[in-house]
């Protein structure tokens, strides 16, 4: 039994699903212009230079969630799939997913993308596993703050682990376990895993993974 993980934002997509979610609900008139997509940018920033302080991004970005009704967001997310997610989904991506189930492997996205945003899109490439940042629900109605650990750098690897032990499997239980990822963010789990892959990566991540000999594919087209 073979065990494979996926990045989900720039590793799958040919895009970034949270930092796109931020620009949706600004041309939507659903956030104010001028200070939240100043902030979403700034804050995409800070991830791609690995400096993210992550609470403060997440009590920026799950507050949208708390303003709006479930009704609302499920139909906005809706849109957001068909204008911007599924242009991101590029054929290879798809191909890889299925080439994995196919081959009966356990399958999962993890992604420090909010699970809101990203269970859609997860769905969408049929793949059975989520592992995101969760925002908290009371009532169903999202409070705005995250619950847990968040699936971020090294919180990755404990969420991992919690849902691997949720079925009463750990990482010897794999002959094989792959990682996807484009991110030097996700160097924790990737040095964790037996088969670490970089996909259309940054330059800090296409450096080690060039160091380590690790192997570096495109998913783009």
């Amino acid at each position: 039994m073979n065990l494979a993980l996926f990045d989900l934002d720039n590793t799958l997509l040919a895009g970034d699903s949270d930092f796109e979610w931020g620009q949706f609900l600004t041309r939507k008139g659903i956030v104010d212009k001028e200070v939240f997509e100043a902030r979403n940018v700034a804050f995409y920033e800070q991830y791609k230079a690995g400096t993210l302080d992550i609470y403060e991004f997440l009590d920026f970005q799950l507050q949208p969630l708390a303003r709006h009704t479930r009704a609302e967001l499920d139909a906005w997310h809706a849109e957001f799939m068909e204008s911007t997610v599924r242009p991101m989904m590029t054929p290879k991506a798809q191909a890889l997913v299925n080439e994995h189930l196919a081959a009966g492997d356990i399958v999962a996205v993890v992604t420090a993308t909010n699970s809101f945003v990203t269970g859609p899109i997860v769905r969408a490439f049929g793949i059975p596993h989520l592992i995101a940042t969760i925002p908290a629900q009371e009532n169903g109605a999202f409070t705005g703050k995250p619950r847990g650990t968040p699936s971020f750098q090294g919180g990755k690897i404990e969420r991992v682990e919690s849902w691997l032990e949720s079925m009463a499997l750990n990482w010897s239980s794999f002959g094989k376990s792959s990682f996807y990822s484009d991110s030097h963010n996700d160097l924790p789990l990737l040095c964790k895993v037996t088969n670490p892959v970089a996909v259309d990566p940054d330059a800090t991540l296409q450096a080690r993974a060039e160091a380590e000999g690790w192997p570096v594919i495109s998913l783009r087209g």
